[in-house]
């Protein structure tokens, strides 16, 4: 999963807001524009079905978190945060401010700014937890908190997942075919929820990846080490955004 990042969604703000890469970033005036369906479907139908996605995506967090307790979950795990160096961190926030300034820019052409998640009265990414259904209730903080908790603790994991998925043996494929996987990287969020313009942007992160992984394989000769180096740049780039989403959330706390 491509970390997905979340303040606290567009609609409550009147500038322009970055949620991260699997997130809503726009300005408030989208909303105008944003498909939802409240008036159109009863209320209880989508709280209903909110809380059945936000129970799927638990399921799914701790069914990770006890992966990555198990011998081969650990496998994968260890040599990936050993191996985390200031060279996988540095470059998230200028990746962000990219992903972030594109997906902003897609999110205003009609019809790209719509995710189903979203139409539920999602905010963000349903991996945050965070939606309008559960607003002024204890919920509100306790979803995304416990969600957030459980993301860390399988970060490598997942990161692993998805580089393997769409970088492992980029060594032997065309030009195209890297561009391709890198497209789909991005398209393949808009099935967690994430609005189809975010998702477009999202190619960016998965470009970048790429190439990291590239220069990792041209270095080492290694498919597998050169997997491990994607990971965790894509480790550090999922960490950075999870922690201007507790920044975010103790902001909104406090204030």
């Amino acid at each position: 999963m491509e970390c997905a990042l979340a303040s606290r969604g567009a609609s409550r703000h009147s500038g322009p807001e970055v949620q991260g890469p699997d997130c809503r970033v726009g300005p408030s005036h989208l909303d105008a524009h944003s498909h939802s369906y409240a008036g159109v479907v009863p209320r209880v139908v989508t709280d209903v079905l909110t809380f059945a996605v936000l129970g799927f995506m638990a399921v799914r967090l701790v069914t990770g978190v006890r992966e990555s307790r198990t011998s081969a979950g650990r496998a994968i795990m260890a040599p990936i945060v050993r191996g985390l160096r200031w060279r996988h961190v540095w470059p998230a926030p200028l990746l962000l401010v990219v992903v972030g300034w594109l997906a902003w820019m897609l999110l205003l052409v009609p019809g790209l700014d719509w995710g189903w998640w979203s139409a539920l009265g999602g905010d963000g990414n349903p991996v945050f937890g965070s939606s309008s259904t559960t607003s002024g209730t204890v919920w509100e903080w306790l979803v995304p908190t416990l969600f957030v908790v459980l993301l860390i603790a399988a970060l490598p994991l997942f990161a692993f997942a998805e580089e393997r998925l769409f970088r492992a043996g980029a060594e032997g494929w065309s030009r195209g075919l890297r561009v391709w996987k890198s497209v789909q990287f991005g398209l393949v969020h808009t099935l967690i929820g994430v609005p189809i313009g975010v998702a477009i942007a999202l190619t960016v992160s998965g470009a970048y990846f790429m190439w990291v992984y590239l220069r990792a394989y041209h270095r080492t000769r290694s498919r597998r080490e050169a997997t491990f180096e994607s990971a965790r740049a894509h480790t550090g780039y999922n960490g950075f955004i999870i922690a201007v989403v507790l920044v975010a959330v103790l902001a909104d706390a406090i204030s």
